[in-house]
């Protein structure tokens, strides 16, 4: 029997915890001579193919004039055994310090961007700006993959998803309904 649920009511700066897109994602870029990594925890697939990825960075954050001036970064997928990396990425700036140097992360050339993948991350998804027309409103990336890059297994890695509040999930079971799910674009 499907349960009722007592509800009140919540400040809606607060919705983003129930909203939980995907994910927790370090993105790397690269313009010039900077290098930089922050921590991002909201995206959206926007397409299929062309793969596009939309996201909303601040314009505070170091990491989005390296993006905006060299129009590429990659989205790298970090699993639960990142969690303290994810959280000190996200707690510094790289104006201040090398992220890749202080956490111990290795730098790999990508094949069709400059900025570098994370070696220790289970996946990496080489990305270019596509559309800037949402920059100079809403500091919104549209992206579309040109390149991705996954690790052979686990086929459902275990990865963190952030909650709002300092809170994270780590992904657990997975359920599968072969035959009975119509859609492809849920």
């Amino acid at each position: 029997m499907k349960k009722p649920y007592r509800k009140k009511d919540l400040p809606v700066a607060e919705i983003r915890r129930y909203l939980e897109p995907g994910p927790t994602v370090l993105v790397s870029s690269h313009w010039k001579d900077d290098t930089n990594i922050m921590t991002m925890g909201w995206h959206t697939v926007m397409e299929f193919s062309p793969s596009m990825i939309g996201c909303m960075i601040t314009a505070a954050n170091y990491s989005f004039e390296l993006i905006k001036k060299s129009k590429e970064c990659v989205i790298n997928i970090p699993t639960h055994d990142m969690i303290d990396e994810i959280i000190g990425i996200g707690n510094s700036t790289g104006e201040e310090i090398d992220k890749f140097s202080e956490f111990g992360l290795t730098a790999v050339a990508a094949e069709k961007v400059k900025a570098p993948l994370i070696k220790e991350c289970y996946a990496n998804f080489e990305c270019k700006v596509i559309d800037e027309h949402l920059l100079p409103k809403y500091n919104f990336f549209v992206l579309e993959v040109v390149k991705a890059h996954v690790a052979v297994s686990p086929k459902y890695p275990r990865t963190v998803h952030y909650r709002g509040d300092a809170t994270f999930m780590i992904s657990g079971r997975n359920l599968s309904y072969p035959g009975k799910f119509k859609s492809q674009n849920l």
